[in-house]
């Protein structure tokens, strides 16, 4: 079994519990969609993300976005908690104070 890397982020809060809370595996590469869509049944969250390599240069990271039924183009509090997370993890962007996260729904820039 592959380990891979996990964080569970509170969202919209700095209090521990109290925020929205998503999944974020740091790792999803070389995972089938059926494989991360079981992890997101699992995490039985609202929300459970995947980070990848980009397929778009001008990416930092490409995010797969699933709920436990189904997957998403975008979501809100995913992304926000996913850059906390890829952040955290160590990851640095192309352009620092900016990330640019590759989803379903095309480019998203978001200012760190």
């Amino acid at each position: 079994m592959t380990t891979r890397p996990f964080q569970q982020v509170d969202v919209f809060t700095a209090v521990p519990f109290k925020g929205n809370p998503v999944a974020v595996v740091l790792d999803g590469n070389g995972l089938a969609t059926a494989e991360m869509q079981a992890v997101a049944r699992w995490t039985n969250l609202s929300e459970t993300t995947f980070v990848c390599a980009p397929g778009d240069p001008g990416a930092d990271y490409r995010l797969r976005i699933f709920t436990p039924g189904r997957e998403l183009p975008f979501a809100g509090h995913p992304t926000i908690g996913s850059a906390h997370a890829v952040l955290r993890h160590g990851l640095r962007p192309r352009t620092p104070g900016r990330l640019v996260q590759e989803c379903g729904k095309g480019l998203v820039s978001l200012r760190v």
